[in-house]
């Protein structure tokens, strides 16, 4: 049975996943909640089937975070153009958010969402979690080897999650710390190579459960929100998807194509990526497929696609960062009756450009709306008039957030002549989740010149 599935494509399962979610959440919809207000079964399972699949991915997202940064930092070695690598990514990741954060200032003075809405003035609430600059700034400092941060639950518990951006910064000392030791530190290196293989080995052990945790994570977003909210927030979603859609449809694949390569062989080998990204809701928890494809379909180099993809699951963001805080503080602004000015919109796109790794370590995109209208000084009770199409929007944003992590990567090898260009042009893309001894070893070398 395992065998024959297997030889399903992983898109077709994941939609399958879909399908299969869509129609037991709607059914769930129908059943109601129970006598005192609790879901029903059916949403109670497909939570917590959908909840389990994520939870699965980010815990073994901090291992293979730190063992792939530090081999890859270590690959580079004999590399002369690293430090050339890491700038570029830095730099193509602002001028695609450059772009985006006009998208979404473009889309929000033409349909002006706050004017054309009938949300409930009384939904104003202010978020527990928001952002600063102060609080990025911080939290680039490791407060502890591991990057685990503790929150007290309402019901006293206390809950530890991992900061990736700290994360980041202590992989790269490591791997930094490692090249200038030397000799001495090979023993380290082979034994964090060996870490790094039996991660990776666990972490498509829980992909195999993606098309199941596809039908509880869209079947738990069906079930819980419905469409029925987006009624009085219709111009506003339908805003920041249309921004979305242009940025995935419209500037990516211009880009591609500015830099001599087929936009439709970057969707045929990103989509499975793309695709996870918007039923996960999880930019970290997409990472390995992600990483995946960047190497295997797109033919990045895996010792910089090892340092590229994890830094752009952090830190880029051009639906969470760019399109929808945009358009989200133009809304906001617009509600409110209060009027923008030019310094105001420059001050949205530097958020943007410069801000997104104020997220890292937080989960959606709130904290980085509530730094953006921190920024402009506009009430932040604006929030809570947002939050009932949140997830819907969420999973839109994601999609485009995982699908810049991977096109970044394929313009900077592309323009450094690293790109394995005859993999790229491949029609025959490899399936995420083949078995890992299929295509083990399979790598690209960064000295290698690019093939014509």
């Amino acid at each position: 049975m395992l065998a024959r599935l297997r030889r399903v494509p992983f898109a077709a399962q994941v939609l399958l996943g879909l399908v299969l979610g869509i129609a037991l959440g709607f059914v769930a919809r129908e059943i109601g909640p129970v006598a005192d207000g609790t879901p029903n079964w059916l949403t109670s399972t497909l939570q917590t089937v959908g909840s389990t699949f994520v939870t699965l991915l980010k815990v073994l997202v901090p291992p293979l975070v730190v063992t792939a940064v530090v081999v890859s930092i270590a690959n580079l070695k004999q590399v002369s153009n690293a430090a050339r690598l890491a700038g570029q990514t830095l730099l193509w990741f602002a001028i695609t958010a450059l772009i985006a954060v006009a998208i979404g200032i473009g889309l929000g003075l033409l349909t002006e969402p706050g004017r054309n809405s009938s949300v409930d003035a009384a939904a104003q609430d202010v978020p527990e979690t928001t952002g600063s600059w102060w609080d990025f700034l911080t939290g680039l400092v490791p407060s502890n080897i591991l990057g685990l941060q503790g929150s007290a639950g309402a019901d006293g518990s206390i809950g530890l999650s991992f900061n990736v951006l700290q994360l980041i910064v202590l992989s790269v000392a490591i791997g930094v710390a490692v090249l200038k030791v030397g000799e001495p530190a090979e023993p380290f290196l082979a034994l964090t190579r060996s870490a790094l293989a039996i991660v990776q080995k666990v972490l498509w052990w829980v992909i195999l459960l993606a098309p199941l945790g596809t039908v509880g994570l869209i079947g738990n977003a069906v079930a819980t929100y419905g469409w029925e909210s987006l009624g009085s927030l219709g111009v506003f979603a339908g805003a920041v998807y249309a921004g979305l859609a242009l940025v995935l449809f419209v500037v990516y694949p211009v880009l591609l194509r500015l830099h001599g390569l087929s936009p439709l062989r970057y969707f045929a080998g990103a989509w499975p990526a793309i695709q996870l990204a918007f039923v996960s809701r999880s930019s970290i928890g997409t990472l390995p497929v992600t990483e995946r494809v960047t190497e295997q379909n797109l033919g990045v180099p895996r010792s910089y696609a090892s340092f590229a993809v994890p830094l752009g699951a952090t830190t880029k963001m051009d639906g969470c960062a760019a399109i929808y805080p945009a358009l989200a503080a133009i809304f906001v602004a617009q509600f409110f009756g209060v009027d923008l000015g030019i310094t105001d919109y420059l001050l949205i796109a530097l958020v943007s450009v410069v801000g997104s790794a104020a997220t890292a370590g937080v989960t959606g995109a709130v904290v980085m709306l509530t730094l953006t209208l921190s920024t402009l000084g506009l009430p932040l009770a604006g929030v809570g008039l947002l939050l009932a199409v949140d997830p819907i929007l969420d999973m839109g944003r994601t999609a485009v957030n995982v699908a810049g992590q991977a096109l970044v990567p394929t313009i900077v090898a592309k323009r450094e002549g690293i790109l394995d260009v005859e993999r790229y042009a491949s029609t025959s893309t490899i399936d995420p989740l083949a078995r890992a001894e299929e295509t083990a070893g399979v790598d690209t070398d960064l000295r290698q010149p690019q093939h014509a």
